[in-house]
């Protein structure tokens, strides 16, 4: 019985330091990680949204809170001057989510562009949706009135990815619902 007592204080005493270990590991790596995904991930998506601007919108970002969640601004300035903002939404695809990096004008009435950030669509099919014939549809449209041309918008939905096609359109749309619940505090955040 003392055999078996000591044997469960050991295996706790290491499952205990290895716990601990991988904590501090993950608490020393999370920023670089984070660091990572802004400078790969996202800021090329930025580079597909906006054509025209001269600052660094991952170093410049800020981050909104709403009721229920944290919204991370990329800002794209001109001379000094804010002339769209952009951030990542999320529409239900194919194979899961696929992030959508939405960009709009300060106005809130045009998209600036789009850009795909994540996603695990069909290769071939769905995956087309970060091809530019498909992203430049979106570039300059109205903000409100976002649909695929089945519906009565201007988007025209991939072949044979329907689902993705939406799952743009929806993240898009959602851009545009959160943009106006904070498009008030970005003369405060970067100037106007």
């Amino acid at each position: 019985m003392r055999e078996m007592l000591k044997m469960i204080f050991v295996l706790s005493l290491i499952c205990g330091l290895s716990g601990l270990t991988l904590a501090t590991v993950r608490d020393a790596t999370s920023a670089k990680i984070e660091e990572q995904v802004l400078t790969y991930v996202q800021g090329p998506a930025l580079k597909q949204v906006f054509t025209d601007f001269d600052n660094n919108p991952v170093k410049d970002r800020k981050t909104f809170e709403l009721a229920n969640e944290s919204v991370t601004v990329f800002p794209a300035m001109k001379e000094g001057k804010l002339t769209g903002v952009a951030f990542e939404r999320y529409g239900t695809g194919y194979g899961g989510p696929v992030g959508v990096m939405v960009g709009i004008n300060t106005t809130g009435t045009q998209i600036a562009g789009i850009g795909i950030t994540t996603s695990k669509e069909t290769p071939g099919l769905g995956a087309r949706a970060s091809e530019p014939e498909y992203r430049e549809q979106f570039r300059n449209q109205p903000s409100d009135g976002i649909d695929l041309t089945k519906n009565g918008g201007p988007i025209q939905a991939i072949a044979g990815a329907t689902t993705t096609s939406t799952a743009t359109v929806n993240a898009v749309n959602d851009a545009v619902k959160i943009f106006m619940q904070i498009k008030d505090k970005f003369p405060e955040s970067w100037g106007s």
